[in-house]
């Protein structure tokens, strides 16, 4: 039951706060209208189901500050691999599709994993099933890179397997 409140109450809040910096509306019966229609939206949502754990993992918090970093700098290097890539004299561009394996153990964890490999420059997931992930890699280095596993071992980590 404090998990139900707790995602009720930061989703309500994360939904207030976004509305009223959105609408840019201060007055007070506007956004008497505006608490009254968060409340009645997340209640909803609780209703339906999709306000829960999954939608909000507040225990990836503190390993995904650790996290982000990380994949800034995969980021910057897979921006700079293909930037060479597509200004080399002949383009060195060797394209083909691979399937990974996905370790982590849940949803959540291989969509995270399928879109940290999407987010880094140079590779796309096309498809997430019996925890393989088929991406499709632009360059031998975005290739190479995603046959040593260091990224599923990271969001293995990150989801708290590690």
């Amino acid at each position: 039951m404090p998990h139900r409140v707790l995602h009720f109450t930061a989703t309500a809040l994360l939904l207030m706060a976004t509305w009223l910096i959105w609408s840019g509306h201060y007055v007070f019966l506007i956004n008497t209208y505006g608490v009254l229609s968060v409340i009645a939206v997340v209640a909803l949502g609780v209703r339906l189901g999709v306000v829960d754990e999954e939608g909000q993992p507040f225990r990836l918090l503190p390993r995904m500050l650790l996290y982000l970093p990380w994949i800034t700098w995969e980021i910057v290097k897979a921006n700079w691999d293909v930037a060479k890539a597509i200004v080399s004299p002949g383009m060195p561009i060797h394209q083909r599709l691979v399937r990974v394996k996905a370790s982590q153990k849940t949803d959540l964890g291989q969509v995270l994993y399928a879109n940290s490999i999407t987010i880094t420059p140079g590779t796309v997931s096309l498809d997430v099933r019996d925890n393989t992930i088929l991406v499709h890699a632009l360059t031998q280095g975005s290739y190479e890179g995603l046959l040593t596993g260091e990224m599923d071992k990271k969001v293995a980590w990150l989801e708290g397997e590690g």
